[in-house]
């Protein structure tokens, strides 16, 4: 049971029509932006700033920014954005063999030289105490440009506020996230758990 429950689609005209941008990315507005819009204020500030993260401005695609997202937030544990992110990533074309092979990014060929610098300073910056060193910000550098450094830090950053709000909230998951978590990450040690 949520710590607070969602307010309805449209109890916001304004949070609503903004909202409309995560039918694209999830093809539902998550009960996370539901729960936020008891201040709306919070949720327009909020989806803001989910849409300027996740616009592709450089090299990082919408696929490698969701499964950046998928790596930060099952760093922190979040079962909730876990389901998110790994629904966001096959709907922007994360193929099922990526997917599964994820967290062996290191050795896989699936994965790019310049994914890999990413993937492992996400993890880095995902984890409490902060983990990045100076040899992962150095590979990071090899691969990425400045402004795509800013792009894959946003994102980390972003799923950082999601996963505490959603785990701490224990936010309901949606039918679609759930089916998504019990397709892709059937396999791990993921569950709805709280967010039932």
């Amino acid at each position: 049971m949520p710590l607070i429950s969602p307010l309805d689609a449209h109890h916001d005209d304004d949070v609503a029509e903004l909202a409309r941008f995560f039918k694209e990315t999830l093809g539902f507005c998550p009960n996370s932006v539901l729960t936020m819009q008891r201040r709306p204020a919070i949720a327009k500030a909020f989806i803001e700033l989910n849409k300027a993260v996740m616009d592709n401005q450089g090299a990082v695609t919408s696929e490698q920014k969701r499964l950046i997202a998928y790596l930060t937030s099952a760093n922190t544990g979040c079962n909730y954005c876990q389901a998110h992110t790994i629904l966001a990533a096959e709907r922007y074309g994360a193929s099922q063999e990526r997917m599964e092979n994820i967290w062996l990014f290191r050795d896989s060929e699936l994965f790019s030289a310049a994914e890999k610098a990413a993937f492992e300073f996400a993890l880095a910056a995902s984890s409490v105490p902060n983990a990045v060193n100076e040899k992962i910000s150095s590979d990071l550098k090899e691969h990425w440009t400045e402004d795509d450094i800013v792009e894959i830090l946003g994102v980390v950053s972003l799923f950082g506020f999601l996963n505490r709000w959603n785990d701490s909230m224990g936010t309901t998951l949606e039918p679609g996230a759930v089916e998504a978590g019990e397709t892709y990450l059937g396999g791990s040690d993921w569950k709805v758990g709280k967010h039932q």
